[in-house]
């Protein structure tokens, strides 16, 4: 176990290496894009060409490229992950400072999606081509072809009205305030988007439990537990459900992954000032430093989320053996 996780603590360094060498590269493409951006947001009393200079000299493009190379990564390895246009802050510190509404929402978001999608899953797979199953795998197709902002903004029209227009259910009308501060608040105001993002959540995982469980209840050891004459719950929870949430910890780990990046579309809908709301406003403003550092902190989290993620098969599924 020890030296398999060394092995992939090594790829993964390896990995983020080329996730950084391509992040580098990509700036680089087309520099005179960035360079005139930068240079649109010059104040000096100077010609457009001593704008784009002093742009080039912000962003590093006047020294050659293997300089250039040198000190992005060693940047990187200190930590430094750049300064922001529109604010001239750390990055790292803006992305900090927005990471606590994401991380919460994303980890609502999963368990409201994990809580709808075991119990449905189940059934749907112990209850197959019956009238229960057709009608949770059609709700189940509902969620996941429908965009999560056509349920918000429904979910916002209907609770508005049921709330005489001020949205008090959702709590849209209020600022953000942090769970340890006022936990009712602060629970009042993710619920909404927490609800809608677990919902399509859990339609995926619910889609991918319900085919496993399928492809579990017909092996042999379980047939032999059905011979024995053993309870279904005891069949099905504690020899079926169990090898057939190992694809499902895989999808649930691949989420868990992209939490640091913050749930764009909901976040922006609901006015939630969180990491997805950041990356949209610098998009807009082509603040490609934060756009960057968010691309770095996300790969950097996926890869070592996924080892995690392996590590734990071995707990689900004694029979795994890691070489």
């Amino acid at each position: 176990m020890q030296q398999y996780i060394i092995r992939r603590s090594l790829l993964n360094i390896v990995v983020l290496f080329l996730v950084a060498t391509m992040v580098f590269a990509a700036l680089r493409i087309d520099p005179n894009q960035v360079v005139n951006r930068r240079a649109g947001s010059c104040f000096l009393q100077a010609t457009a060409e001593e704008c784009r200079m002093v742009a080039r000299a912000e962003l590093g493009l006047d020294a050659s490229l293997p300089q250039q190379y040198w000190d992005f990564m060693s940047g990187l390895v200190q930590g430094d992950l750049g300064r922001s246009f529109l604010e001239n802050k750390s990055v790292l510190g803006e992305i900090a400072e927005r990471a606590s509404p994401s991380i919460e929402l994303g980890l609502l978001q999963i368990f409201v999606g994990l809580i709808i999608a075991l119990p449905i899953g189940i059934i749907s797979a112990i209850r197959q081509d019956q009238p229960v199953d057709y009608i949770l795998r059609s709700v189940s197709i509902f969620f996941l072809g429908v965009p999560s902002f056509v349920l918000a903004v429904f979910l916002i029209v209907a609770t508005g009205r049921w709330g005489g227009g001020t949205l008090e259910f959702l709590g849209t009308g209020q600022g953000w305030v942090e769970i340890w501060e006022d936990p009712i608040a602060n629970l009042k105001r993710v619920s909404g988007p927490a609800l809608v993002g677990g919902l399509a959540t859990g339609a995926v995982i619910m889609r991918f439990l319900r085919s496993q469980m399928l492809e579990v209840m017909r092996q042999d050891y379980v047939r032999t537990a059905w011979a024995k004459g053993l309870r279904e719950r005891v069949v099905v929870i504690r020899h079926a459900l169990r090898n057939a949430l190992i694809p499902v910890l895989t999808v649930v780990g691949l989420l868990l992954g992209t939490v640091i990046s913050g749930n764009v579309v909901l976040e922006s809908i609901f006015g939630i000032p969180g990491v997805g709301l950041y990356v949209t406003i610098s998009a807009l403003q082509f603040d490609f430093p934060v756009m960057q550092g968010i691309v770095l902190l996300v790969a950097l989290l996926l890869v070592f989320v996924n080892l995690a993620i392996d590590v734990t098969y071995g707990w689900l599924d004694p029979r795994i053996r890691y070489s």
